[in-house]
């Protein structure tokens, strides 16, 4: 899945699980020519090929690379369902795992071939069988945005609340990547609304980081929690706040978000006057943000914003205080 490697240093834009691309590489120092062989008219889809080396009794159905790779999973990711059926016929092992942990199913679901996991499900293939990290298949179909491959997996047994080693849920991916409909369906079969990766951040808040509103819209009808917090203290509507996120920005006012300081020291309008986001400042502002409201540092959204240069909040913020001082 992504990892199949993520990028944790922004852990937001990480993928799942362990992911190895539909071309991957062979790598088969190791092994014999008819292993070679084998591999290639695997991933070529030449089921014919296939029969006639495996009749040879030359080589094993299972034969692996130095990676783990098995034609069976070959087949698989290439979409290959002739191929696919031979290796089945054959004695392939449907739960033969590479080093990562993935196995046919894994690549079936990436590539969104639902016949061939039809095909590994019935033949005994594991639906939730997992990578090294913790990815499922229902994970990679959830960020490929497969809607009838996470369907068919989830009817087949495949668990919706299953998690990853850093906890992030398939719902949390079909958030991260916008995949509305995906969504629906696994709040439909139980999915947990506000289930929350280990560093905090809950579907909301990376819906609200990656400035997916119509998914920011759908968690909130389902109840999700306006203000989940992630543990460096920032909520949904910082984030959206910080990254100018104006549509997010607009469904979660709805729900009345916390405009005040919040555990990272910081609010909403603070973020926004830093990044100089004039749109979002008039929104928070709109919404009853105070432009003196002071952080951690006893610092101002309008000082924030002189501070760096950003003239045309700070501007705006100081004339909403100058009328406000007026009226007063």
């Amino acid at each position: 899945m992504l990892r199949v490697s993520p990028r944790r240093s922004n852990q937001e834009e990480r993928l799942i699980g362990t992911r190895q691309p539909h071309g991957f590489n062979m790598s088969m120092k190791k092994e014999s020519p008819w292993d070679v062989e084998l591999h290639l008219a695997a991933a070529r889809g030449d089921a014919k090929r296939l029969r006639i080396l495996l009749d040879s009794g030359r080589v094993h159905v299972d034969c692996k690379d130095k990676d783990g790779t098995t034609p069976l999973i070959l087949a698989a990711a290439g979409g290959h369902i002739d191929a696919v059926t031979e290796l089945l016929h054959q004695g392939a092992d449907s739960n033969a795992k590479r080093l990562t942990g993935t196995t046919a199913l894994f690549f079936a679901a990436q590539g969104g071939y639902m016949d061939i996991a039809s095909l590994l499900l019935e033949h005994g293939a594991i639906v939730d069988s997992c990578s090294v990290d913790g990815g499922t298949p229902l994970f990679v179909a959830c960020q490929y945005g497969h809607l009838d491959v996470v369907e068919g997996l989830i009817e087949r047994g495949a668990s919706p609340n299953a998690h990853m080693k850093d906890g992030a849920t398939a719902l949390f991916i079909a958030a991260q990547n916008g995949h509305l409909r995906i969504l629906e369906v696994l709040l439909e079969r139980g999915a947990k609304t506000d289930a929350a990766r280990t560093d905090g951040a809950t579907p909301l808040w990376i819906a609200s980081q990656m400035g997916h509103d119509h998914i920011v819209r759908r968690l909130l009808k389902a109840g999700a929690k306006v203000d989940a917090t992630r543990h460096d203290g920032a909520t949904p509507l910082f984030k959206a706040a910080h990254k100018g996120h104006t549509a997010v920005i607009g469904e979660l006012l709805k729900y009345r978000p916390s405009l005040g300081v919040l555990p990272n020291g910081e609010s909403a309008l603070h973020a926004a006057a830093l990044t100089g986001h004039m749109t979002v400042a008039r929104q928070l502002v709109g919404a009853g943000a105070d432009p003196l409201l002071v952080n951690q540092e006893g610092i101002t959204p309008l000082q924030l914003a002189v501070r760096h240069s950003q003239t045309q909040v700070a501007n705006y913020l100081r004339d909403k205080v100058r009328v406000r001082t007026a009226s007063c």
